[in-house]
């Protein structure tokens, strides 16, 4: 498996891409190439464009969630779609995969921050499969839908209000989710922003893949000042699951980073970063 971080809020030294705060992934495993996340804007694509990466041939699209930094680069994407199309490139139907939820409106003090691009716009180009359950999308990569949220300290306040059956109501991010791959020195978690609890997140990817090792977490973590006691508990829990390596990034902060370095390895992040794992 090999991942190249297409966009992010940092880019590395001498490396001349287009940092923005937001999270777009590019996976290649298994002869399927997957991208995880669209970023904010068509910074992932002009990125992709430098790195050699075609996004024309996708297998899939994976979202980890409907906010603005996740989702809105799906709107120039399908631009670059269409302009493909008029140009007569043979496009295959990528497969979109998300939590049902993912694309409903999500509102932060009256603004729209969920996915502008709507279900119809995005079967023109793409095949939709919405679903809670985990989803397969090779052998050794699987979107794990909706995560359980099983422990005392995560997940306790929503961000903004979402739209459910035609009700507002508090948004705690029941869409987020993330991908586990099965590598032979034990889980790759790639994570978006980590709503759910990146805690929740590794528990669960441990039980839909029958694996206690993690290898890496590669994402954000939602960890922007976070309480003590919040924090904590996340090194706690971190540091019980023995996990080896950790690439946090995105919405991840200095005073998180340096906290998360006391109980695991703790790697930089940016626009251009290849990862490979067997």
């Amino acid at each position: 498996m090999r991942l190249t971080v297409l966009a992010d809020n940092n880019t590395y030294i001498d490396r001349y891409f287009i940092g923005e705060p937001a999270v777009s992934y590019f996976i290649e495993t298994e002869g399927k190439t997957i991208l995880f996340d669209a970023g904010y804007s068509d910074a992932f694509i002009r990125n992709a464009a430098k790195l050699h990466v075609d996004l024309l041939g996708l297998d899939y699209i994976a979202l980890s969630h409907g906010h603005n930094d996740h989702t809105w680069g799906l709107s120039p994407l399908l631009s670059l779609y269409s302009e493909a199309v008029l140009n007569g490139t043979g496009l295959p139907k990528p497969i979109l995969v998300a939590h049902p939820e993912t694309l409903y409106s999500k509102q932060y003090s009256s603004l729209e921050i969920g996915s502008i691009v709507n279900e119809a716009a995005l079967e023109r180009f793409c095949t939709l499969q919405l679903s809670k359950e985990p989803v397969w999308l090779t052998d050794k990569l699987v979107f794990l839908g909706e995560i359980p949220r099983l422990n005392a300290f995560e997940c306790k306040k929503p961000i903004g209000r979402t739209v459910r059956q035609g009700i507002p109501e508090d948004d705690f991010l029941w869409d987020d989710t993330a991908l586990a791959y099965q590598s032979g020195e034990g889980l790759v978690i790639i994570t978006g922003c980590s709503h759910a609890g990146i805690c929740n997140i590794v528990d669960y990817a441990r039980h839909v893949c029958n694996e206690d090792r993690i290898a890496v977490i590669i994402g954000g973590l939602h960890l922007l000042n976070p309480e003590a006691g919040l924090l904590a508990a996340t090194l706690d829990h971190l540091s019980r699951s023995n996990v080896k390596s950790l690439y946090a990034g995105h919405c991840t902060d200095l005073n998180a980073k340096i906290a998360l370095s006391k109980v695991v390895q703790v790697n930089e992040v940016g626009v251009g970063l290849v990862l490979e794992y067997t």
